[in-house]
């Protein structure tokens, strides 16, 4: 069993990941105030001291504490390391993730600094917290400074300010980020990261043109294992307690050639500039989503690699090394492996594609034919990467601890990066690659850096458990969507929807319809893209590329009916479609497939209301009907 401590955006997110496994776990949160749908995890509210802590672990049989509680909640989490420590209890700390620290912000230590900061008769915003208030009541009293706290605007916190001797007049409430809702001298900030508006705050506070002071967060005990996002959260539950999770999850190939990529240049590094510390077996690998994880890797002669890992997603790259080159002096990679001309530049660096990967040879791709077939989000992972000051000279991925290694400088005559798959062209004849105009070897892909597990059983069960959460949560609509790029255009439609309505079918668009039919959802809302929504469209209600495929005759059709004249010789991707129908005819033709889809869609939601959208790749939405 876990436990979470919550009460917190990242609480919020760390129950969300633990969902997905339908494996029962406890959510703590001090007050009880957060609003959160569950449905395998069970509510305990309340305070827990060390010993109540310590009762609960052991009377529930706990055998892993996530820890998501604000970052300043220090007693907290002490109190977690005592008890993990008598128990001998892992515990992940999902930590946020935190800007750089500018040099124009004072930061502080503790709020006893504050007195010599702050000149007397001044004023002062503090946007720390009714806990803080007693804390701050001193400058009023000694030095004369007039305090305005910002606070929730709720009656547990306006009680407690008042009892703390603010009065109502030197009370503010939080409404955006970016509010200033007082004119003070300077403003106290707590580092509370991304999630916690800390640059919005500091922007607003900017262009009030008011001095800004920071308290910096304060460390985690050092036995805490720290993720920042929900992929590295449930990876490590996997590592830690297997069980949990039925099926694991794995990593994309674009992760894997950033690993071996960033792992290479410290191989450099160590080549050029000994330190006799040992090569590092992991390396931190910014995801898109911002958050880092760690990427097991390994050495070879002149390069570094990272195996690719499906997890429990069947996938004939399993297994493969993706390898990385980095050199100095390109005469010196290895011969017959130069991928031709560099495909990206970052800084003096610039990165060429060899033995094993593909190239792509149609239109249609984020990348003209002949460009490597690296698509979009792995060229920006590698892009993000590099940039990373762990790499150019500034400062470490602090969160991971490698603070020892010392960085390559970005500066003098630069360096050649090499990407290589050992049999990757023999590989790629497995998979669909060359039906898809990629020849030459396998593409280097993946949109969150992550594989989810697929196995249609346990993928079918998972849509039935979030259906399940999302009718729980007492939203009257559920927006199903085929993935995290579809999700996040149409959840621009619907801003007041909880996060439990929005539900990925995956490929598993009729069998999600007659799970929302069976659990009798009043409203559905179905994102589409133009890949699958051609295959529903011609009556394929498992848009999976084993099971169905683009069928150019019924597009023919589709153009017919809409009374649209297109040439469509040489598509092989129905996305290429946006670029060839005309702008003014966009609409019959979407009207079209739609029509189509609902033909299909409509009969397993007999029920229910469906609304159609079908959106293309910048996120423009069609339909509505």
């Amino acid at each position: 069993m876990i436990l979470v401590f919550g009460g917190t955006t990242e609480g919020r997110k760390a129950a969300e990941v633990l969902e997905e496994s339908g494996s029962p776990f406890f959510y703590s949160t001090k007050t009880g105030e957060q609003e959160l749908s569950l449905h395998h995890g069970q509510r305990i509210d309340g305070a827990l001291d060390a010993a109540a802590m310590k009762a609960f672990c052991m009377e529930n049989d706990i055998r892993l504490i996530v820890d998501a509680a604000h970052p300043f909640a220090s007693m907290l989490h002490q109190t977690i390391a005592q008890v993990a420590q008598q128990l001998d209890l892992s515990v992940v700390r999902f930590e946020r993730i935190y800007p750089p620290r500018q040099e124009d912000i004072v930061w502080i230590d503790d709020y006893a600094e504050l007195p010599s900061i702050l000149p007397p008769h001044s004023s002062l915003l503090a946007t720390t917290g009714v806990q803080s208030i007693s804390k701050l009541k001193p400058l009023e009293v000694n030095k004369g400074i007039k305090v305005y706290y910002r606070i929730l605007e709720r009656e547990s916190s306006i009680a407690s300010a008042l009892k703390q001797g603010a009065t109502k007049e030197q009370l503010c409430y939080y409404t955006n980020p970016k509010d200033i809702p007082v004119k003070a001298e300077a403003i106290l900030l707590k580092e509370s990261g991304t999630t916690g508006g800390f640059a919005e705050k500091v922007e607003a506070a900017k262009a009030q043109g008011m001095r800004i002071i920071a308290l910096k967060r304060p460390a985690m005990p050092a036995m805490f294992i720290t993720v920042n996002g929900p992929y590295g959260l449930r990876r490590t539950v996997e590592k830690l307690l297997p069980e949990f999770f039925p099926l694991h999850s794995g990593l994309t190939t674009g992760t894997c050639a950033t690993a071996a990529t960033v792992a290479a240049i410290i191989q450099l590094r160590e080549e050029a500039q000994p330190t006799q510390l040992p090569l590092p077996t992991e390396v931190p690998v910014e995801l898109p989503n911002g958050e880092t994880i760690m990427v097991p890797i390994g050495y070879g002669d002149g390069y570094a690699y990272c195996k690719k890992e499906a997890g429990d997603d069947p996938d004939v790259t399993n297994g493969i090394e993706v390898r990385a080159y980095a050199k100095t002096n390109p005469e010196v990679l290895p011969s017959g492996e130069v991928g031709g001309r560099p495909f990206l530049h970052v800084g003096a660096w610039e990165i060429v594609a060899g033995e094993g990967i593909g190239h792509f040879t149609v239109p249609g791709f984020d990348y003209p034919p002949g460009e490597p077939a690296i698509n979009k989000g792995p060229r920006e992972m590698l892009r993000r990467n590099l940039a990373h000051p762990l790499l150019r000279g500034g400062n470490p991925f602090e969160l991971h601890g490698l603070t020892e290694i010392s960085p390559l400088p970005s500066g003098g005559a630069g360096g050649r990066l090499l990407l290589s798959i050992p049999n990757g062209a023999e590989i790629a004849r497995k998979t669909f690659n060359p039906r898809l105009g990629i020849e030459g070897g396998i593409s280097i892909i993946g949109v969150s850096g992550i594989v989810k597990p697929f196995s249609e059983e346990a993928f079918i069960g998972s849509i039935r458990k979030c259906m399940v959460v999302a009718k729980a949560s007492g939203t009257c609509r559920v927006v199903i969507n085929s993935g995290g790029k579809s999700e996040r255009f149409v959840k621009a439609l619907y801003p007041t929807l909880p996060q439990q309505a929005f539900v990925e079918y995956g490929n598993y668009i009729g069998e999600t319809l007659k799970i929302a039919s069976e659990l009798n959802i009043p409203r559905i809302t179905l994102g589409v893209m133009l890949g699958k929504a051609v295959k529903l469209a011609a009556g394929h209600l498992d848009t999976h590329s084993k099971k169905a495929t683009m069928d150019l005759q019924f597009i023919a059709q589709m153009l017919k009916e809409a009374n649209i004249s297109i040439d469509l010789n040489g598509i092989t991707l129905a996305r290429e479609l946006w670029e060839r129908i005309p702008a003014n005819q966009l609409k019959d033709f979407t009207q079209t497939v739609i029509g189509h889809c609902r033909k299909h869609c409509a009969p397993l939601l007999p029920k229910g209301e469906l609304t159609i959208l079908l959106i293309d790749d910048n996120g423009q939405i069609f339909g509505n009907s």
